[in-house]
């Protein structure tokens, strides 16, 4: 399976501007620039795009894994929290925060435990190189 995505820019790095679409087309030609990246403006930025990626992965994958240990899921609502190290321009880590809603016969240790479980193995989480940690809030 193959899954792509791609950009376009014109300009330089502070005064220009560009798209990014998506296989999908969920987004098409959507804008980025300087300012969407590292001010405020209007359009979508790699690193919330990453963050919004990650934030899908580690959902579905705690979906996925209160399935295979036989229970069925509730509300389950992520927000990823991607820090950018404006310094070195790098991403220095990546804090999910896991709002869960009660499922019955899960206690909050098994579900803190089988959320951890989803952060270490979902396919996004795999993918990068960063400190991951995570907050989970069960009621």
């Amino acid at each position: 399976m193959k899954r792509t995505a791609k950009a376009h820019w014109n300009g330089t790095l502070t005064t220009g501007q560009g798209e990014i679409s998506t296989q999908s087309t969920i987004l098409n030609e959507t804008q980025y620039s300087f300012k969407t990246r590292f001010q405020d403006g209007i359009g979508t930025n790699p690193e919330e795009l990453l963050a919004a990626a990650h934030a899908g992965c580690f959902t579905m994958a705690v979906s996925a894994a209160l399935s295979d240990a036989g229970f069925t899921p509730a509300d389950l609502n992520t927000d990823a929290i991607l820090d950018l190290d404006m310094a070195t321009l790098s991403v220095t880590g990546i804090h999910l925060k896991l709002v869960g809603s009660s499922i019955e016969g899960v206690d909050e240790e098994t579900f803190k435990k089988i959320a951890e479980g989803a952060k270490a193995n979902c396919i996004i989480s795999k993918a990068l190189s960063v400190n991951i940690t995570l907050e989970v809030q069960y009621a």
